[in-house]
């Protein structure tokens, strides 16, 4: 493991909330989405994963990316497809926060969402 030195990945954690039912939100994730999205993720796509709490209609997302560019590309494919509306259908985001860098052009499409953006400072990876 390195001590401080900054790898570059990019994590993205999306909080939502959602009001259809847990089964109608659990096949969209299975269904659509997630093979949607790793179809176009390729390689640079380290993480996509979902977590729901059905009692609270909530959930989260965590997705990482092995550099802010990877992310872009990504972006770029899924915002706007039909998959990605279905997506603001199905839920609220209550929450949206990036740890590590953004693009210039990512940062500018993403301003809307309101993200919370934290820069790396330290660690061991």
């Amino acid at each position: 493991m390195e001590l401080n030195t900054d790898s570059g990945h990019v994590t993205v954690i999306i909080d939502v909330s959602f009001t259809e039912s847990p089964e109608v939100v659990t096949a969209f994730i299975r269904d659509e989405q997630t093979p949607f999205i790793v179809n176009q993720g390729g390689d640079q796509l380290e993480r996509f994963e979902w977590y729901l709490d059905e009692d609270s209609q909530s959930g989260t997302l965590i997705e990482a990316f092995h550099s802010p560019a990877a992310w872009e590309i990504l972006a770029d494919k899924v915002l706007g497809s039909p998959v990605n509306i279905r997506f603001g259908e199905l839920f609220t985001i209550n929450n949206f926060t990036v740890l590590g860098a953004l693009t210039p052009k990512l940062n500018e499409k993403l301003q809307a969402m309101n993200p919370q953006i934290k820069s790396y400072v330290g660690g061991a990876c």
